[in-house]
């Protein structure tokens, strides 16, 4: 039923994809065709002649036009990737949850007796909600991030294929760290998830029996459990916390490195008239723009 929003969204996500990738193109025009003394392609020149008039100062006008729409479209993409993507999620979390609380009332007693209601109960909410946001925010995001990625490394083995082979030298670095990291980001959190649902089995447990718990004066008791299990879930959420912020200063410096490696080749090929400038900015925001892609993916 969700697969004509899920079109509509995805169809988004391809514009706001071109428009990420053609967001540099105007700064690449100014600084070869109206800065420089580079001549503009027939049909661009043809274009920019019909439409703003002859000279430099026209190509300028045409770059500032071409900005405001690049990010317009853009804007507009994504406002409705997002809204629609929000939308297929919740209706997502709703069949899963009805789905599941189907499947658990038709389980047999024995399977209760084995299993805590607390883990139960995690499953259907904060399990579902966990889904329900994967498929809101990262599943198109990872679409996305894919397209986005192709599309910067087809312009950029279209403009030089050394040079950029040059610009990957660290993607492997970066992606290593980054998927060291995140496969123990992931292990912790798996924990502190399985450790907050033991917490909800203790209170489910606490307030299913309270009158038991009330006839043998066990407030303390459970206060204690409680306490004790809750103080677990802390130490775990600040291990898996400790590991997180580790990810960006790792990532910035892996890009550091890989901007000046490409700023540094990048203006020797300018200089012998291999590269232009504009192309070579291209290249530095794309290399901005790349690894966060690839962070995300990873």
């Amino acid at each position: 039923p969700h697969w004509k929003a899920i079109s509509v969204a995805f169809a988004a996500v391809l514009i706001e994809g071109a428009a990420s990738l053609f967001d540099p193109w105007p700064i690449k025009i100014v600084i070869d065709y109206a800065l420089g003394s580079r001549t503009m392609p027939g049909w661009m020149a043809g274009f920019v002649r019909k439409t703003f008039g002859e000279g430099k100062p026209a190509i300028i006008y045409f770059a500032a036009v071409a900005t405001v729409v690049v990010a317009a479209l853009g804007a507009v993409a994504s406002y409705t990737q997002n809204y629609i993507t929000t939308k297929v999620g919740q209706m997502v979390m709703l069949d899963l949850r009805q789905t599941l609380y189907h499947h658990i009332q038709r389980l047999s007693l024995s399977f209760y007796d084995r299993t805590k209601i607390g883990d139960l109960i995690s499953r259907v909410t904060t399990d579902v909600d966990a889904i329900q946001n994967f498929v809101s925010t990262a599943l198109l995001g990872i679409v996305m991030n894919s397209l986005t990625l192709a599309g910067m490394l087809a312009v950029m083995f279209y403009f030089n294929w050394r040079f950029t082979l040059i610009a990957l030298s660290v993607a492997p670095i970066l992606f290593l760290q980054v998927y060291t990291l995140t496969r123990r980001i992931k292990q912790a959190t798996r924990a502190v998830r399985k450790k907050e649902s033991e917490i909800v089995s203790v209170v489910a447990e606490t307030l299913s029996s309270i009158r038991v718990v009330k006839a043998f004066a066990r407030e303390d008791y459970e206060e204690k459990r409680l306490e004790k299990e809750t103080l677990e879930s802390i130490e775990m959420t600040l291990r898996a916390r400790s590991i997180k912020p580790r990810l960006a200063p790792i990532v910035d410096v892996i890009v550091a490195i890989g901007t000046c490696i490409v700023l540094w080749y990048g203006a020797l090929l300018v200089l012998q008239g291999r590269l232009t400038a504009g192309a070579l900015v291209v290249f530095l925001l794309y290399l901005g723009k790349m690894y966060m892609p690839m962070r995300d993916l990873s």
